[in-house]
């Protein structure tokens, strides 16, 4: 008995499939069943890695791009805090100062509400004053009126004496 293995072209042929199951021991058939699921593991293999090393390659890119994109982000954040720390602390000594102007500002306020009570005091002694100011300004208005009767007078007294006055200069030889 000879123990070949048999060939694909031995299974594609019917005759010798039947042959072979008469011949064939079980040993022989589960190392050519073997041979079959190796084959076919094989050619499949072969299909997967068309697939899968494509796939793994262009993970590889992607991982490899994200790992750059975290980075750049990080740098950027890192500038990001640095200029926001600085920005704060410039910030800070603004509102110190600012604040520092407004307790100045504040006191002045007070001072000025000091001063505008004291006015307020100076006014309420200053009213005898405004009756004397009042009697100036009637005294002030009969001392018009009596100016004002005196230029009347004066006109009419100067159109009295002017004619007969010119009268008497012309007849005078000077």
């Amino acid at each position: 008995m000879t123990t070949e293995m048999p060939t694909s072209e031995d299974l594609k042929n019917p005759a010798h499939l039947d042959a072979l199951n008469s011949t064939a021991t079980d040993s022989q058939l589960n190392a050519f069943a073997i041979d079959r699921l190796s084959q076919a593991f094989e050619t499949s293999a072969k299909r997967w890695e068309l697939i899968v090393y494509p796939t793994l390659f262009a993970f590889i890119i992607l991982a490899a791009y994200g790992f750059y994109l975290i980075f750049s982000l990080a740098k950027d954040m890192h500038y990001l805090t640095v200029s926001v720390d600085t920005n704060m602390t410039t910030m800070a000594n603004n509102v110190k100062m600012m604040s520092e102007s407004v307790v100045l500002m504040s006191n002045n306020v007070r001072t000025m509400s000091g001063n505008v009570e004291s006015m307020a005091q100076n006014v309420n002694t200053l009213e005898p004053m405004l009756v004397s100011i009042q009697n100036m300004d009637r005294s002030m208005q009969s001392m018009t009126l009596a100016t004002t009767s005196m230029r009347n007078d004066l006109a009419v007294m100067n159109q009295n004496i002017s004619r007969p006055m010119n009268f008497m200069n012309n007849m005078m030889p000077w």
